[in-house]
């Protein structure tokens, strides 16, 4: 089951559900839209290693836009900060954004119980497509959980995103033993 409307402002009530700046325009049927912050990011070396911290450079998203491009990889991050303590985030792509050949992550769309602040975003496009700063990038969903938590994401020692600030965070993958 994902939650209505009335069952997101509800969760927001109790703190389950938690979203800064919320505008209540933004808030769907069963979602609530987030939007692109100012910064992008791109790792610096061509070619990555998981078992190596890989390093990224940050730039602002101008006043004018910024233009993606094709065969490149982007770190977005969502201009919203989060928190989710009882149930599990979806971050999806709209479909405006969809249209345009923007995805807006790889792989990671889920969140963990107790996740806690901004989203960083995976981008890449089809196209070259021009971006600006605070335009709808995606829809959050929740989903309710079926029994207790043991332990939430942000009380987990080796949470490797938790806390994640209003700028994108590179992989973290070289922190796991493998």
């Amino acid at each position: 089951m994902i939650l209505t409307d009335k069952r997101i402002l509800e969760e927001m009530d109790k703190g389950t559900i938690k979203i800064v700046p919320y505008n209540r325009a933004d808030l769907g049927s069963n979602s609530y839209d987030v939007h692109l912050g100012s910064t992008l990011a791109t790792y610096i070396d061509k070619e990555l290693d998981a078992k190596k911290h890989n390093t990224i450079e940050y730039f602002e998203i101008p006043d004018e836009g910024y233009v993606l491009q094709p065969h490149a990889f982007y770190l977005g991050v969502t201009l919203e900060y989060t928190e989710t303590h009882a149930h599990v985030p979806f971050l999806e792509g709209k479909s405006s954004t969809g249209r345009l050949g923007i995805d807006i992550h790889a792989t990671a769309g889920k969140g963990d119980v107790g996740f806690c602040g901004n989203w960083t975003l995976e981008i890449s496009v089809k196209q070259p497509v021009r971006i600006y700063k605070g335009m709808p990038i995606g829809q959050l969903i929740y989903f309710p959980v079926e029994g207790e938590i043991e332990i939430k994401y942000n009380e987990k020692r080796n949470a490797k995103y938790s806390g994640q600030p209003n700028k994108p965070i590179e992989s973290m993958m070289w922190k796991n033993k493998f």
